[in-house]
């Protein structure tokens, strides 16, 4: 883990869409500021949307207003926040909505099969409190050029890009990134949504979960809880606290 440091930053203020680059961030107990702090929801089913079940999700963006709150920016480069107009490019009555208006468990769905979508049973899970994470162990994730290899970043969704290698050593330590301390509680495990194709020319391809599930034991990048606020910037490094 000598020498982490960090080159790039990303937050996804409405999740499962694409994200935002930014140079420094504040960080909290709900992670980056404005991280999936919104989300899609399908009046009809009540689930929340992820590119697990509709992969279109991944050629719109999610961006942060001036006024802190966030929009979606669609294909064609409309930008709104208008239930209607996400209903139409959306193809079924959806509303967006952020995490401090919801309350009580947040349903989304996963395939038991990643292999074999169209045969696969679409299971609910319930998703973290707060802000729309996944999973409540996971605030902030990390991951490293290192590990990544050849694989575009995109795929993965990370926080934390780090220069270098060595982010599993991580886990079950204290840190110091910037002014913040994280907590890295474990490492993250991998979903069919990172074989999907999306905006920016990466294509769908079904190798890279095989390839994680064969190599990584089905996990890549690592996940922290953050144990004091403070703020990340491009060009930290990460220091055992």
């Amino acid at each position: 883990m000598s020498g982490l440091r960090v080159r790039e930053l990303w937050r996804f203020p409405v999740k499962s869409l694409l994200g935002e680059r930014v140079e420094r961030a504040e960080v909290g107990a709900e992670g980056l500021a404005g991280d999936r702090g919104w989300a899609l929801f399908d009046v009809g089913t009540g689930f929340g949307l992820t590119a697990r079940r509709v992969p279109e999700l991944l050629f719109a963006a999610g961006r942060l207003r001036p006024d802190g709150t966030a929009e979606v920016v669609l294909p064609d480069g409309t930008a709104t926040t208008d239930d209607a107009v996400l209903s139409r490019w959306a193809g079924r009555p959806v509303e967006l909505r952020p995490a401090t208006a919801v309350h009580g468990a947040r349903r989304y769905e996963n395939p038991d099969d990643a292999e074999d979508e169209e045969a696969a049973r679409w299971d609910p899970f319930a998703g973290a409190d707060g802000a729309f994470h996944d999973n409540a162990d996971a605030r902030v994730t990390l991951v490293s050029t290192g590990t990544l290899g050849g694989w575009d970043r995109r795929r993965f969704r990370a926080n934390v890009v780090l220069d270098g290698a060595g982010e599993d050593e991580l886990v079950g330590r204290h840190v110091r990134l910037g002014t913040a301390e994280l907590d890295v509680v474990g490492r993250v495990p991998r979903c069919v949504m990172t074989t999907r194709p999306q905006a920016g020319g990466i294509g769908r391809d079904t190798a890279v979960l095989k390839t994680i599930h064969r190599e990584r034991g089905g996990a890549l990048a690592v996940g922290a809880l953050v144990a004091r606020p403070g703020v990340l910037a491009v060009g930290d490094t990460v220091v055992p606290a």
